[in-house]
């Protein structure tokens, strides 16, 4: 069972003072949650791609590589690269750039983005959203196989035996799919052998059993080998020494977040009832104490088969000291006791 930690690396306004800290002190705050990460024992850290104002990661490698440097196991990854909008050569250099420097610690997320900004950034048409991804994913795999790459396609201009450097550590450099729960892309992942990320950021994570499910017949049904193969999930959450503290102090900055997005795409208020209902052991909010946190993420490995956890936190702006704290606790006291249970269960199965 791996953990770790995802950050969209937000600016919202801090919901108490109102304040807007720039893009670089955000950025320079996430670098030294990734090194604390490292520090106390996780797993890996993810950083999403967003192109908007009140994100500041638009060049999630960037970021990683800024402290990779001071990090000696963690693995990196994006959470998610926007693929479709994005081309396949350069996230592939980016990311063997990245493997490099960390001697064979990166990864790739890809996804198709739940945001859209990127599109008319770099020119792309929606209409062509789900056609681009396919291709580019295709494009990005073959990259992969071999040094010397023949590719063409109708996104991007052909590539006639044109070697792509640099090569990364690992063979091959992990790319793992991202998705919210499309069918589609669950079987895609499968048939492919890709490991496969989750978005459980609402609802019962227990809806996810059956894509879970769908993902492994798919993966068996192309003859892959099934123990070579992950299944993740990224959820919100936040770790204080007392769960009524983590609840009030996570709130707030959830609330603004998701009202904001609610009026962006037509959701309702978001209330405190909601949020505390998410709270529950069937919920998809992973707030609380460090016991708390430890038994919802042991629940879903076993009623979901999840075996690879990345609680994202902050969801909005924090204090930057309550993120390291939570961090601290997430690796010090959650990590070990979901690994040494998880690993008592798996032995008795």
């Amino acid at each position: 069972m791996e953990l770790g930690i995802s950050t969209f690396v937000e600016t919202t306004p801090d919901p108490v003072t109102g304040k807007v800290i720039s893009h670089a002190q955000r950025l320079r705050e996430v670098a030294e949650e990734i090194v604390l990460a490292d520090q106390v024992g996780l797993d890996v850290f993810g950083v999403g791609e967003h192109h908007r104002e009140d994100f500041a990661a638009s060049s999630p490698a960037v970021l990683l590589a800024a402290a990779a440097m001071q990090t000696k196991r963690i693995r990196m990854t994006s959470a998610v690269t926007v693929l479709s909008s994005d081309d396949p050569v350069r996230v592939f250099q980016d990311f063997a750039t990245l493997d490099g420097l960390t001697n064979g610690r990166a990864e790739i997320m890809a996804g198709r983005g739940s945001f859209i900004e990127s599109f008319p950034l770099f020119g792309y048409d929606l209409k062509d959203y789900d056609e681009l991804f396919e291709e580019k994913l295709d494009l990005h795999l073959t990259l992969q196989k071999s040094e010397k790459v023949t590719w063409s396609g109708k996104h991007r201009p052909s590539i006639n035996n044109i070697g792509i450097y640099p090569r990364p550590v690992q063979d091959p450099l992990p790319i793992w799919i991202g998705s919210g729960g499309n069918q589609e892309s669950v079987v895609r992942a499968g048939l492919l052998g890709l490991p496969l990320v989750l978005a459980i950021i609402g609802g019962s994570p227990l809806h996810f059993a059956p894509l879970v499910e769908l993902y492994w017949k798919a993966a068996e049904h192309a003859g892959h080998d099934l123990s070579k193969l992950k299944v993740a999930s990224h959820s919100h959450g936040f770790v204080a020494e007392d769960t009524e503290t983590a609840a009030d102090k996570f709130f707030p900055s959830t609330q603004y977040v998701m009202n904001k997005l609610g009026r962006e795409r037509g959701w309702g208020p978001y209330s405190r009832r909601a949020f505390d209902q998410a709270r529950n052991l069937e919920g998809a909010l992973y707030v609380g104490d460090p016991d708390t946190v430890a038994e919802k993420i042991i629940f879903l490995r076993k009623k979901v088969g999840i075996t690879r956890f990345m609680l994202h936190l902050p969801l909005g702006t924090m204090p930057h000291e309550d993120v390291m704290r939570a961090i601290e606790l997430f690796g010090k006291e959650v990590a070990p006791r979901v690994r040494e249970e998880v690993a008592k269960w798996e032995a008795e199965q």
